[in-house]
């Protein structure tokens, strides 16, 4: 079998869509009658995964009961508004600073010099990059020789493409590193627990990255299981993927288990990626870091360890990032915290699709392709349309 008949399998398997569909409304409805649940909710913690819910309108497929909610998986909606600030400061001070695509318009609370994004301090002569990756950001500083800086945004799933050159010397002296890489668990047992304290309807089922858990494993999710008795499982990306994994998650529900399970096997091993790990530890520390919106996370941040601080370019440039551990740093009236951590849909927010459009984002969560409010704003406003359902030959 080719990687395209997988795909295939995944994405467009009528068959056994209908069959997952089927068992997802009887465990529902067995849940509903023999344990007294009325209310199921499910949370995800990738955005790609929130990408495929709504894009393939799985949110029409469930049953009334099971609600399907977007978490923290979008690492440029919750990069503190300072990281950008300070990097706008650079780029009009004469550092080339490179960053990703999808971090290149998110805005920053407060105007530097009238930019409050990568992109206006382009516009005004601000030396900004796009790059696709810090290897391509590596290999342009050697060349250019200029002082420069690259903004390394992003969950595990990315920290390892920095870590790996960075241990093995290949950084230019002329290129400093920005670290606002943060790790997903600790985000997820807090999205847990101010569900918990909020007195909301709990969490009852997690839909965990398939894309980290490459890199870290299963083992990690284990917390959310042991600690919490919240069932999880480890999912793919294809629609397939997600019916599947939440037809497992509904199954140990009813079970009355809570367990730590693995869909995306293909790709995804209990322990993960050892030899990335051990990079990552090599050449970060976890600290407690600031996700913005939301305030101090403990032990959800890496910066660049001792060793490696003559690459630190917070250090060398002595840059004033002071996380906001009140969370404070979203512009009036954003909903993009609330959305981040799964209180709030995008539809809740009064600027969604008013002052806050994919063509010109007020808010964070509308920037990047893996953003909640851009995914409902692109794809039908959580795919709560037949027609997209029906793109994958489903009947709802």
């Amino acid at each position: 079998m080719t990687i395209k008949d997988i795909e295939k399998y995944y994405r467009t398997n009528k068959e056994s869509a209908e069959k997952i569909k089927s068992i997802i409304h009887k465990y529902a409805e067995k849940i509903r009658k023999e344990r007294k649940i009325e209310k199921i909710k499910i949370m995800n913690f990738c955005g790609t995964h929130e990408w495929t819910t709504v894009h393939f309108g799985i949110r029409t497929l469930m049953p009334p009961q099971v609600e399907l909610i977007a978490g923290p998986g979008c690492p440029v909606c919750i990069t503190p508004s300072i990281y950008i600030e300070e990097s706008i400061k650079l780029a009009l001070d004469g550092v080339t600073v490179y960053v990703f695509g999808d971090a290149y318009k998110l805005p920053a609370v407060r105007r530097i010099k009238g930019a409050n994004s990568l992109f206006e301090a382009k516009s005004i002569g601000g030396k900004v990059k796009v790059v696709y990756s810090f290897l391509d950001a590596i290999e342009d500083a050697k060349k250019n020789k200029e002082e420069s800086v690259f903004l390394g945004i992003g969950f595990e799933t990315t920290a390892p493409s920095y870590s790996i050159p960075i241990e093995k010397n290949i950084v230019p002296e002329n290129l400093k590193f920005i670290s606002t890489l943060r790790l997903t668990p600790p985000a997820a047992e807090y999205a847990i627990q101010i569900a918990q304290k909020m007195g909301l309807t709990p969490i009852q089922g997690i839909i965990a990255p398939g894309h980290v858990s490459a890199v870290i494993g299963a083992k990690p999710w284990t917390i959310l299981s042991k600690k919490y008795g919240i069932p999880s499982v480890v999912s793919g990306f294809e629609p397939i993927d997600l019916l599947l994994s939440i037809a497992l998650i509904l199954r140990m529900i009813y079970r009355g288990k809570a367990e730590t399970l693995i869909e995306y096997k293909r790709v995804v091993s209990w322990e993960g990626n050892i030899h990335a790990q051990k990079s990552m530890r090599n050449v970060f520390e976890v600290i407690d870091a600031g996700w913005r919106g939301i305030g101090m996370i403990p032990s959800s941040g890496l910066r660049l360890k001792e060793k490696y601080k003559k690459i630190d370019a917070v250090e060398d440039y002595n840059l004033a990032i002071r996380e906001e551990k009140d969370g404070k740093d979203l512009p009036p009236g954003c909903l993009c915290a609330h959305i981040t951590l799964g209180l709030a849909k995008p539809t809740d927010c009064p600027l969604f699709m008013k002052a806050c459009k994919p063509s010109k984002p007020y808010g964070p969560c509308m920037v990047s392709s893996e953003g909640t409010c851009a995914i409902w704003a692109r794809f039908g406003g959580g795919g709560l349309v037949e027609d997209i359902a029906k793109s994958i030959g489903l009947e709802v």
